[in-house]
């Protein structure tokens, strides 16, 4: 980089670094914060690559919920992009939020606005955001939609039938204990039956069929969807070299995030984990993971290898976990999952049973813990560099 590149980029690190004070300020309170704060970025960025703008999809029933992204292409030639993406799944946002803040304050300042384009995006899922949900307003998981080929076909995955009515009960959220035990024995009913390899595959794989259950995709494609295959189209159209990369919470080791490959990288976990000098790094299939149809890392691969196969990609999902690997968070995850939904959909007993309904849920996706978020930021951190340092972004 020239000596003015060079001057712009210290610039940019010390305006950025004047709005960050501790890891815990990292973390946003309130979706209208965290955009608020997204928004600011842009006379930020804008020191660097000059033709930056700031972009919203307004949802259709309610402009006062957008999906924001700042773009800009290379200041010379559009050789590669960096794209980060943050909030698919809405309550997931928060924790997508600070490491998109750290990002921008450490890492974007290296990158080179000569010959690499940015898109960041804000809030993918803005309505499961706000309102700390997993899903969108229509209760569908944004993850089980993105196909190349649209088809939503309500007889998919049909060992989801064997324990939809475990997964989806009905009728008041009534006492945690009773609720517990109730969930324990239905979850040792249906392992002993299944086995938990295929109880796990018929749980995360995704379902079209029940609007009101767990992981549900949908009948036809959501307008959250549409908005985010669009920018891929474009970065996959405009340029030779796309990175992505995409933050999410919840599974894997409570301690070490881990980088989930799409099953149609044909790199190895192992390849991956000495190129990028990180420890952990998995695919999303259900031996390494879990496999998932409609997956967003999925669609803009099979999308490059369809349309772009001379093109280079790397795209991989940051996922922190929350609860743990261990038989506690592998059992813990769906319990608080099934409380939460069946608390939304038929209330709760009284408040307090809501209240615990709901800080289970925040816990599964936005730890409340400090030694959780430095954790969480320096493997952020570690992951940053290695991936922009292998794929040749600094």
């Amino acid at each position: 980089m020239d000596d003015r590149s060079s001057s712009v980029v210290d610039g940019l690190s010390s305006i950025v670094r004047k709005t960050m004070t501790t890891t815990l300020s990292l973390f946003p309170q309130t979706y209208e914060s965290s955009r608020e704060r997204f928004r600011g970025y842009l006379p930020v960025i804008q020191k660097m690559w000059g033709k930056a703008a700031l972009h919203q999809y307004a949802m259709s029933y309610d402009n006062s919920l957008t999906i924001d992204w700042i773009y800009s292409p290379a200041t010379e030639k559009n050789e590669k992009i960096l794209i980060f993406t943050t909030g698919e799944h809405g309550m997931e946002g928060y924790v997508g939020s600070a490491m998109l803040h750290r990002f921008v304050e450490d890492y974007l300042p290296k990158l080179d606005p000569r010959t690499t384009g940015i898109l960041l995006v804000h809030a993918i899922n803005p309505w499961g955001m706000k309102n700390h949900r997993r899903g969108n307003k229509d209760n569908i998981d944004l993850n089980r939609t993105f196909m190349l080929e649209p088809h939503f076909d309500p007889a998919f995955n049909p060992a989801y039938n064997k324990i939809d009515s475990f997964l989806n009960p009905k009728g008041t959220l009534t006492n945690t204990f009773a609720n517990n035990l109730v969930y324990l024995f239905g979850l040792g009913v249906n392992v002993a039956k299944m086995g938990m390899r295929n109880f796990r595959f018929a749980l995360l794989l995704g379902q079209y069929r029940n609007p009101q259950g767990l992981y549900y995709g949908g009948k036809e494609m959501p307008e959250e969807t549409a908005a985010i295959m669009d920018l891929y189209k474009m970065a996959l159209r405009d340029y030779d070299q796309i990175l992505h990369l995409d933050m999410h919470t919840g599974y894997g080791p409570r301690y070490q995030m881990s980088l989930v490959n799409s099953a149609l990288d044909k790199g190895t976990s192992e390849y991956f984990e000495k190129r990028f000098n990180y420890p952990l790094v998995v695919a999303a299939t259900a031996d390494e993971f879990y496999a998932i149809r409609g997956d967003m890392i999925d669609y803009i691969y099979g999308l490059q290898q369809r349309d772009h196969p001379a093109k280079k990609i790397y795209a991989t999902s940051f996922e922190f976990g929350t609860l743990g690997d261990t038989l506690y968070g592998l059992f813990q995850s769906p319990r608080v999952m099934i409380h939460e939904n069946r608390a939304f959909w038929y209330g709760a007993v009284n408040e307090q049973v809501h209240a615990e309904a709901k800080r289970g849920f925040e816990e599964l996706f936005n730890p409340s813990a400090q030694d959780w978020k430095e954790k969480a930021v320096k493997d952020a951190e570690q992951a940053f560099e290695g991936i922009l340092n292998a794929e040749g972004y600094i």
